[in-house]
């Protein structure tokens, strides 16, 4: 293994600008006088925690190192930051190596010493929505338009349990107050939405339990919620995931169009929107890594449920088939578009009288965005734009979509949305979404409603 000189390891140090000639501290190693030239130096560095020194107190200085301990000074400097990027980077360059053992030995480590950790958020939302509702030629009197605002206040807390080199056991857990402000209500909930075991091997991913899902093949259009059961992700550039379990509807409503609609009104679903019913799932989706300039990929979902209502549904499985396609036209520009249909629950003679174009809408969704850059908790003054186009049908798109739970748009609805995202400070996030469309879960003899919905999001994390 290749040496050098500790002092030639300083003066690799000095350059990437970790230490300060001007710095005056008390002596911290005892083989280091004071008139030494490189006394201010080494004393700002292990106060920066750059060096370490021995522990019986020296440095040795004229001591040989290996390079992975000239490693461990890099690594400790590239977590410092800032200095001469340029150079920190070739050092990184050059001992590519070592830093990366030393990140699995620390690593191990912390498993060793630590092996539950907390990150988590503070979210605060305000949505605004308004249905201007449009009669029907020769209906009276109008229908009046609907003004919905709320306020969520969300504190979430995500342990991760170390259980061996493979597996972790995780968890997330919500606490919300939906009451919106209101204190003669106590609307507060606490919620364990996520709780799963998964282990990772090359190229193979395997979870159990209550566990989160969005499906990569379409970009979350299809779903982005939990499910009950077991999913297995195997492959590098080109993955295939298999699921199967059940979705409980309390958190994924499936074609929930409300969960207040009348029985006389096609707003129920295949799981029914009060919190009742759970629904059999199986998916296969392959994809290509989302780094990749060109995306693709192809996704069968299948549900099964005998459904309540008879007269307007008259089967209880769906199968949805969805594709996906993007395209990186820079690192910051990417155009998206997705499509599902869905084949297996039909409306039922009710709905069919009424107006066949209902059911087709329901059957079919579609997206196409643009994204700009993209902002990031972890990286202050990131941004990122979208603009999009999207029906998202009730049947062929969950009630639970990337789009509904990150945004303004809900499922049973088409039109435009805009959205932008900045990281003003580290680890604080503000969002602004504005939708505006048309709702689809109408038919003949009911008003035709026009949607407008303002979303904004401050979030903290932690």
């Amino acid at each position: 293994m290749k040496k050098s000189s500790f002092a030639s390891a300083l003066t690799a140090a000095l350059l990437v600008g970790a230490a300060s000639t001007t710095f005056a501290a008390s002596n911290p190693f005892e083989d280091v006088p004071a008139d030494h030239w490189a006394y201010d130096a080494i004393a700002r560095l292990a106060a920066d925690g750059v060096i370490e020194g021995y522990g019986d107190g020296t440095f040795r200085g004229n001591q040989e190192i290996t390079r992975y301990e000239m490693a461990q000074m890099v690594a400790r400097a590239m977590a410092k930051g800032g200095g001469d990027k340029a150079l920190i980077d070739k050092l990184a360059a050059e001992f590519a190596d070592e830093l990366h053992n030393l990140g699995v030995r620390v690593a191990a480590l912390e498993k060793k010493v630590d092996n539950v950790w907390l990150r988590g958020l503070v979210r605060y939302r305000y949505i605004h929505r308004t249905n201007a509702a449009s009669p029907a030629p020769g209906r009276v009197p109008p229908v009046p338009d609907d003004n919905v605002s709320v306020n969520q206040i969300l504190l979430r807390l995500e342990p991760t349990m170390r259980i061996n080199e493979h597996w972790t056991g995780k968890a997330r857990i919500n606490y919300g107050d939906w009451t919106n402000g209101d204190t003669a209500k106590n609307d507060d909930h606490v919620m364990v939405d996520r709780i799963y075991v998964q282990g990772d091997y090359k190229n193979l991913s395997l979870r159990l339990g209550k566990l989160p899902y969005r499906s990569e093949a379409d970009f979350g259009m299809v779903t982005d919620g939990a499910f009950t059961g077991g999913s297995l992700v195997v492959g590098d550039d080109v993955k295939a995931a298999l699921n199967l379990g059940r979705f409980n509807d309390s958190v994924n409503a499936l074609m929930a169009f409300g969960d207040d609609a009348a029985p006389s009104l096609p707003g129920h679903s295949i799981v029914s929107t009060r919190g009742e019913g759970t629904a059999s799932y199986g998916g296969v989706e392959v994809y290509n890594d989302r780094k990749n300039k060109f995306n693709w990929g192809l996704g069968w979902h299948h549900f099964t449920q005998r459904h309540e209502m008879e007269a307007l549904i008259d089967r209880g499985s769906l199968d949805i088939m969805a594709l996906g396609l993007g395209y990186k036209f820079t690192k910051d520009l990417q155009l998206t578009g997705a499509y599902s249909h869905a084949h297996g629950v039909d409306a039922g003679p009710t709905l069919k009288a009424a107006n066949d174009e209902w059911e087709s809408s329901q059957k079919n969704s579609y997206a196409i965005q643009l994204n700009y850059k993209g902002a990031r908790p972890d990286k202050k003054n990131s941004w990122g734009a979208f603009v999009a186009w999207r029906q998202l049908g009730g049947f062929s798109s969950t009630g639970w979509n990337s789009y509904k739970v990150h945004g303004a748009q809900d499922s049973g609805t088409r039109g435009v949305e805009l959205g932008v995202a900045w990281t003003p400070m580290h680890l604080f996030m503000a969002k602004f979404n504005w939708f505006n469309g048309q709702n689809m879960n109408v038919y003949s003899g009911e008003a035709s409603t026009k949607v407008n919905t303002v979303f904004t999001e401050l979030c903290f994390f932690f």
